[in-house]
Formats: C-alpha cells, sequence, structure tokens
C-alpha cells in the first residue's frame, strides 16, 4: 500500500499519463492522483493532503506559478515539495518561481531518469525510508520500466544548452513554397530540421540522418515563432519515424511529431502559425 500521495497537474493527458507511469514504476510507495489545471489541483489539494506537487507552468484557467503562490500560503502546503515541470526554462521563468518557493525545476521534455532523480532530491530521507519500509532502495538496479524506456530513447551525449535550441522560423523565397526550419528538443537531444507540413494535431518533419534520433514515443517541445518576439512552446511525442526514400542509405528521415496540449491559448497561437505556413509568400 502506498504511504505518499503526489498530484500530477498538467494539461496535457499524455504528459500527466508520462509523470505517473514513472512515479509508480520508480516509486510505488507514492500514489498518484492528478488535475488538468491549477483551479483544479487547487481544489484537490483543499480536500486532500499531497506530499509532492508535479506542475506544469502553462495552463488555463490557473498557471502553475498561480498555484504554487497560492499553495506557499496555506499553512499545510508551505514546505511540501513543489516540482515545476515545463518547457518554459529561461533565465527569468526560472528565478520567477525560486522566488515563489518551487523545490525544483525540470524542463521538457524530459527523460523517466531526470524527473526520478528530482523526485528523490526534494523528498529526501522521507521517501528513502519509506522505499526500505517496502523492501526497495533507490539506488537498486534499474527496473523494468527504466529498461524498456532506455530501448526506445537510446542514451545520447546532452547538447549544450537544449533549452535554448532555436525556434522554428519561416524564411521564404520569392516564387517558392515557404521553409520553416524547426528545432525539436528531446530529453537529452535537439533535432535540426524542416517542417513539411503541420496541422492542429501534429507537425511533420524532414531531418538529416547524420544526428542523433529519438525513439517512438519519447516526448518532444516544438517551439515555434510567432514573431514580435513571441515564442509558442508545444509539447507532443514522436508518432512515426520514417525513411523518405525508399533506399537503406537514405540521406533524410521523416518524422512526425503529434501534439499533446490541450491549452485554448496555445491551439490559437498554433492555428496562427498554420495559417501563415499554408498562405506561402505573398
Amino acid at each position: 500500500m502506498a504511504t505518499l500521495k503526489a498530484l500530477v497537474v498538467d494539461d496535457a493527458s499524455f504528459v500527466r499519463d508520462l509523470v505517473k507511469r514513472t512515479v509508480r514504476q520508480r516509486f510505488p510507495v507514492i500514489e498518484t492522483a492528478e488535475a488538468p489545471n491549477g483551479r483544479r489541483a487547487q481544489s484537490l489539494m483543499s480536500r486532500t493532503a499531497f506530499d509532492l506537487i508535479l506542475c506544469d507552468w502553462e495552463m488555463p484557467e490557473m498557471s502553475g506559478l498561480e498555484l504554487l503562490q497560492w499553495m506557499r500560503q496555506q499553512p499545510q502546503y508551505q514546505s511540501t515539495p513543489f516540482i515545476m515541470i515545463t518547457s518554459r526554462g529561461d533565465k527569468d521563468h526560472v528565478i520567477e518561481a525560486i522566488k515563489e518557493g518551487v523545490s525544483e525545476y525540470l524542463g521538457k521534455p524530459f527523460s523517466p531518469e531526470g524527473l526520478s532523480r528530482k523526485i528523490i532530491k526534494v523528498m529526501g530521507r522521507r521517501l528513502k525510508d519509506a522505499m526500505e519500509r517496502k523492501g526497495r532502495s533507490l539506488e537498486g538496479p534499474a527496473d523494468a520500466f527504466k529498461e524498456s524506456a532506455t530501448l526506445l530513447t537510446q542514451k545520447r551525449p546532452p547538447p549544450e544548452d537544449p533549452g535554448r535550441a532555436a525556434p522554428a522560423r519561416v524564411a521564404t523565397a520569392s516564387g517558392r513554397p515557404p521553409v520553416a526550419l524547426a528545432s525539436i528538443r528531446f530529453a537529452e537531444s535537439v533535432l535540426k530540421s524542416v517542417i513539411k507540413d503541420i496541422n492542429l494535431t501534429e507537425v511533420s518533419l524532414v531531418a538529416k540522418r547524420d544526428q542523433d534520433f529519438p525513439g517512438i514515443l519519447e516526448p518532444a517541445v516544438v517551439d515555434i515563432d510567432l514573431g514580435e518576439g513571441q515564442v509558442a512552446r508545444l509539447n507532443g511525442y514522436v508518432h512515426q519515424l520514417q525513411a523518405v526514400d525508399k533506399r537503406q542509405d537514405t540521406d533524410f528521415v521523416g518524422v512526425i511529431v503529434r501534439f499533446v496540449d490541450e491549452d485554448p491559448q496555445k491551439l490559437e497561437d498554433l492555428s496562427r502559425f498554420v495559417a501563415r505556413f499554408r498562405a506561402g509568400p505573398r
């Protein structure tokens, strides 16, 4: 029976499922509940005492930062660990979260190993003791889930700074179709590619084969330049990998990333970009 309780807060059900699965497989002493936004999380936290909050930043109705601000004003949650899991990894947002009392900050996309390390760090002795009472060790060998995840997401050396990957930028030439260059961020790599097609549910990309490619179902963040200094960070996962040419030594690989965000603002931003992409050069 679980002895600790964690609340997973994210507007994307795919991300919530990934976090819950990681927690369940790595820390069986932690029971998880979920909420699609800060407002729903606030309601759950008022009725149930949670030992850990794993929360996204950008959500409809109430953001992760607003939930953190409210939480730190509640006597029962003033010292409860709060891990912000978000694609907003720039310095200003990290500083803002720290000022409001965040315990740890984890950038999207993340690996199960990265999330596990953050949980161990913020839960400390309390988690260690609970695991030992169940005959489990935090330092033990990789479990079945971790091993299977490694098969899907091959180990790669991290890039210099994945959090600052260049956003997708539209560059057009007179009389030619629009060319949208995209840098798709993964937990341990960045894939330089060209957007072949995009709609409200997925983006189709083409990338050179000489790069480190993600695995099927690996979480991803697509940064799209909206113009005027605005960038939309769209969360998704790798749905398909396919050779562009019908030969084994093809130089290019096609990648399809399915979007998982349910935030109305992100969908509105994506709609504007899709319309601009399909309009082509003027």
